[in-house]
């Protein structure tokens, strides 16, 4: 689909059939009619931040919530999730606070490091090392220094786009106090994932301000870098939703039409082998996003809340299998990595044993049994 009809069915000017039947046929053949989703524990390393989102409710300033969890914490939370049958911990974390908040430098220093993608170094050691849960680092931008530190103990990495479009970072907009939140860093970013070698999800969000062609722009960017570089493992097309405690409470959220047909256009766009993900607990009727193409429901945790979008509770995984049941599909739990990545091409030496410990013989994960 070029640019100009994507942007046209996007706007409602063209007909949206026909890519609605693309992207569940390029599903069906390329994932089958098997849905996945990660079991995870989500840790919120830190909820100080260097940058402000006029839709955020993660990052806090000290004093008003913004800290760092002590490694006492991250280790009861995975320890936790493995009991509960886990496989990945998610690390999310604001960007770079030692730059903005002396607290930050402060509490890093008392911890024997200078910058934070050290401290998720070590933590992500600490958990992986004492549970065996696999890591998730979602530390925002980085360079190849900063990513080859995190790749021995994360076998996956992440960072949203959001979207290229610079637009958004001038006055008045989303991203005005968000440095962190530059395109062409986070593109970078995103290359960096290619260089070293590291799988990699990122992402779209829909309904901050963008215009139909910049989501356009975005998706289009995003399949060039996944076929460029082959780290991009996964794609999550996710949609806004307000929040009372921030400035953009009382904007409109993305209606369900428009954005299932963001959906179906980013499976259309994408390589196939890239898998195409919506979170589960920001739709009401999720399941009837398969009808876009949706192969996976991403990470889904039964012991820890989304604190990126904390009213929105996950759905049980009981009620999750349910729902994508009823409309004709299988319910699979994966890994952090997806079966193409598994080999040593793609993670660490030191790690690889332990990431396929926790695969069954497909490349996807291992029912684990709870743990007393």
């Amino acid at each position: 689909m070029d640019r100009d009809h994507a942007v046209a069915v996007l706007e409602g000017r063209a007909d949206a059939t026909t890519m609605f039947a693309s992207a569940r046929s390029i599903r069906d053949e390329t994932w089958g009619r098997t849905i996945t989703y990660s079991r995870k524990v989500f840790i919120p390393l830190t909820t100080l931040c260097n940058s402000v989102c006029t839709y955020c409710t993660f990052a806090k300033p000290p004093g008003a919530g913004g800290e760092f969890l002590v490694p006492a914490d991250v280790l009861a939370l995975a320890r936790v999730g493995a009991t509960h049958g886990c496989t990945e911990a998610l690390f999310t974390l604001g960007d770079r606070p030692e730059l903005r908040w002396p607290q930050a430098r402060d509490f890093l220093a008392g911890q024997g490091v200078a910058t934070t993608i050290e401290y998720v170094r070590d933590m992500a050691r600490l958990v992986v090392d004492a549970t065996g849960i696999l890591p998730h680092a979602n530390p925002g931008i980085m360079g190849d220094d900063e990513m080859a530190l995190l790749r021995p103990v994360s076998p996956s990495m992440g960072m949203m786009l959001e979207n290229v479009s610079p637009r958004l970072m001038e006055p008045g907009m989303p991203h005005e106090r968000a440095p962190e939140k530059d395109p062409t860093a986070r593109l970078s970013t995103i290359e960096a994932s290619g260089r070293l070698r590291v799988p990699f999800t990122t992402g779209v969000l829909v309904g901050i301000g963008e215009r139909p062609a910049e989501v356009v722009d975005s998706l289009m960017v995003l399949a060039e870098l996944a076929r460029r570089w082959g780290s991009v493992q996964e794609v999550i097309v996710q949609n806004f939703r307000a929040k009372a405690d921030t400035r953009m409470r009382r904007s409109a959220e993305p209606v369900p039409a428009y954005f299932a047909r963001v959906v179906a256009l980013a499976r259309v766009l994408l390589p196939p082998e890239v898998s195409l993900q919506v979170p589960p607990n920001l739709s009401e009727r999720y399941e009837a996003l398969l009808a876009s193409g949706v192969n996976d429901w991403g990470g889904v945790s039964p012991v820890t809340i989304d604190w990126v979008n904390p009213d929105q509770p996950w759905p049980h995984l009981d009620e999750l299998e349910h729902r994508t049941v009823a409309e004709g599909f299988t319910l699979r739990p994966r890994l952090p990595v997806y079966p193409r990545h598994l080999d040593d091409t793609w993670i660490d030496p030191g790690l690889l044993g332990k990431v396929l410990a926790l695969a069954d013989d497909d490349g996807w994960a291992r029912v684990l049994a709870p743990r007393t």
